[in-house]
């Protein structure tokens, strides 16, 4: 969930992008191309941590654990640090004279600073014990802004040391290490005094402050914290700012807003006067929109409500008269603009396409990384109605292999609401044929399929399936009602909408109706859960991550804050549990399953999939349990990545083929 079964990410479902401004697949290299193959699950580069010198010439961007540098006019790339050791988060100079980075190449993840000019060998900036995890220096480039624990900052315990998990707080998962939270887990804000290495702690307590900006000026810095009686019962964060000179230890905070609304990514106009943020109903099918309040307190203002659209990241412009933003279209994702003063609007670009993060310089420029069609991410510079691409790096791959070809379809659901979405069919593709087809569903449920080369689909498409990726309700592509419409229904709205998907493609004439199957990790596990107990259509699943006995959760995994808000306590509303549970369904499945998954998964424990492996087992239904030791959710490594992707193949082939 996305907030509850998050999404498969890249190292499982092994998601890549494509490429802005083309739909086809591109032309193959001379000789003959080849099909995809599962080790070119890694093939596709993703360049990222963009940053815009501040006279909008050269951008800076992170590939393969290098930071590269090119024109924004056109022209050479170039790497600026050396292969061998990690690079990341390049950061300008003010002045535009020298690219500030982290790097793990001495005494562990330090700040480097490297002159423009010379583009030779870089000085290293900081020698904390600690080391850093993200670059955000002051103004003034004197300070950088960090976060910690408690314990971060005291050796860690050998591990013959160990000691018992004692258990106090209501929220004491994470999907992560050993899963249990325990002893001083708040994160707060220290500021480094980059010249003389000296850690200054800023704020105290028992509560976490994150999503942190500086001033214009260096002199206050605005956070994000929940600072509720229970902040473990409930969603709410609210804007506060503390002093940067760390005057009285943090104790004279300002809080700015106190709504029961959710907060985060707070960045100050560049006058210092505002302070933009996203704001969003709830902390689970709340859209975010962008608001703007003053930076002494007031009435925000949210500037994107008519839009009604998922809105991302965002920045000012460098006058501060617009802020431009990222939101979530029918599988793509748009840039905009807003005016704050008057909350107009403004398309900047609106193409079928996935626009990841951007940046904007003093000067006006625009870069981001775009992907669409069929094609690899690439960085483009960005004007109105137009993109010029900077960047090279998936052709020659792409050249070399033949893509089945990427289309997006439209149809309407059982109660005539209209649902998007994808279809990858194999390469060569013979019209009037009647084709294997997989209905693969995502996780979230709060996400959405996009445009862009996608590995897990093409690689599906090469071993002669059509793929069929629906964006159902509860996705993100669409309005707040289509988003929150799955309230206390998962897998009973949503069914509908992803059934209906089969069905498009059946009347389509490329889908087999005899020849179904379904899968999905995370959400989408679940959902593939529900399906199987809901029709004998699909002559086989593949359940990846999915849970099936909610009420086993309550608890035992991440979740115990959204089972509370939406369904309340297990004890008094069990009928709400027992109805999402496709496990009590599991008398009706005659489908053939696999079920996958992380060993050591948190957010989605094995359990789940234990318990409907064990009940098909007991029916006499054909299935296998798959456990993957060491694995969390995600970050798999590619061996076990591979793996998953292998073994849901070949299941499938056993029953569709």
């Amino acid at each position: 969930m996305t907030r509850v079964l998050v999404s498969i990410g890249a190292a499982l479902c092994l998601f890549h992008g494509g490429l802005a401004g083309a739909q086809e697949s591109p032309k193959p290299a001379a000789g003959a191309p080849r099909a995809l193959t599962l080790e070119d699950d890694d093939a596709i580069k993703s360049p990222g941590s963009l940053a815009l010198s501040p006279d909008g010439r050269l951008i800076a961007y992170v590939l393969d654990d290098q930071i590269y540098v090119v024109p924004m006019a056109g022209g050479e790339l170039r790497a600026v640090t050396a292969a061998g050791s990690s690079a990341w988060d390049p950061y300008w100079s003010k002045d535009g004279s020298a690219l500030y980075f982290l790097s793990d190449r001495s005494d562990g993840n330090q700040l480097w600073k490297l002159a423009l000019g010379s583009f030779g060998e870089a000085t290293q900036v900081t020698k904390l014990e600690q080391g850093i995890d993200s670059l955000d220096l002051s103004p003034d480039e004197s300070r950088l802004l960090m976060q910690f624990t408690a314990s971060d900052l005291v050796e860690a315990a050998d591990e013959e040391e160990k000691k018992p998990f004692v258990i106090t707080r209501l929220e004491f998962k994470e999907d992560a290490g050993d899963g249990y939270l325990t002893g001083d887990l708040a994160e707060h804000l220290h500021v480094l005094h980059v010249a003389t290495g000296k850690l200054t702690q800023l704020t105290f307590g028992e509560y976490t402050e994150l999503e942190a900006d500086w001033s214009p000026d260096g002199r206050q810095i605005v956070f994000v914290s929940n600072r509720e009686q229970e902040p473990d019962a409930s969603y709410k964060t609210d804007l506060w700012l503390v002093a940067a000179d760390n005057a009285d230890q943090g104790k004279s905070l300002v809080r700015l807003t106190n709504d029961e609304r959710v907060k985060s990514d707070p960045s100050w106009s560049p006058d210092g006067r505002s302070i933009a943020f996203l704001t969003a109903e709830d902390g689970v099918y709340g859209i975010p929109h962008l608001a703007v309040m003053s930076s002494s307190g007031g009435e925000p203002r949210i500037l994107t409500t008519a839009l009604d659209r998922w809105v991302n990241e965002f920045r000012y412009s460098p006058d501060g008269q617009w802020i431009y933003f990222l939101y979530e279209h029918e599988g793509g994702t748009r840039l905009a603009r807003v005016r704050p003063k008057d909350g107009k609007l403004e398309p900047v670009e609106s193409g079928d396409q996935l626009m990841g993060e951007f940046d904007v310089a003093k000067n006006g420029a625009i870069a981001a990384r775009i992907k669409a069609g069929n094609r690899g991410p690439e960085i483009f510079s960005v004007s109105t109605g137009r993109l010029d691409r900077l960047t090279k790096i998936n052709d020659e791959f792409l050249g070399s292999i033949v893509l089945g070809e990427k289309e997006s379809v439209s149809f309407k659901s059982a109660d005539g609401t209209v649902v998007q979405a994808f279809v990858t069919k194999p390469p060569g593709f013979v019209t009037g044929r009647k084709y294997p087809t997989i209905l693969h569903i995502h996780g979230g449920p709060v996400g959405q399929f996009g445009w862009g080369l996608d590995f897990y689909s093409q690689y599906l498409a090469a071993n002669g399936y059509v793929v069929i990726e629906p964006n159902p309700r509860g996705s993100t592509g669409r309005g707040q009602d289509f988003v929150r419409a799955i309230y206390q229904t998962w897998g009973i709205t949503d069914y509908d909408d992803i059934i209906a998907a089969v069905d498009y493609a059946i009347a389509a004439g490329y889908a087999d109706p005899d020849r179904l199957a379904v899968t999905g990790y995370s959400y989408g596990g679940y959902m593939t859960n529900v399906v199987i107990t809901r029709t004998g259509r699909f002559k086989a699943a593949a359940s990846g991550a999915g849970h099936s006995y909610i009420v086993a959760n309550y608890g035992h995994d991440i979740y115990q804050k959204w089972y509370n808000w939406e369904l309340g306590v297990p004890w008094e509303n069990r009928e709400k549990y027992d109805r999402l549970s496709p496990l009590l369904q599991a008398g009706q499945v005659t489908t053939p399953t696999i079920f996958l998954g992380g060993r050591d998964d948190w957010n989605v424990p094995v359990l789940n999939a234990e318990l409907f492996y064990q009940s098909l087992r007991k029916r006499g239904i054909d299935t296998q349990l798959v456990v993957y030791p060491g694995m969390h959710h995600g970050g798999w490594t590619s061996e076990f990545s591979r793996d998953y992707l292998h073994r849901v193949r070949e299941w499938f082939d056993k029953y569709l083929k």
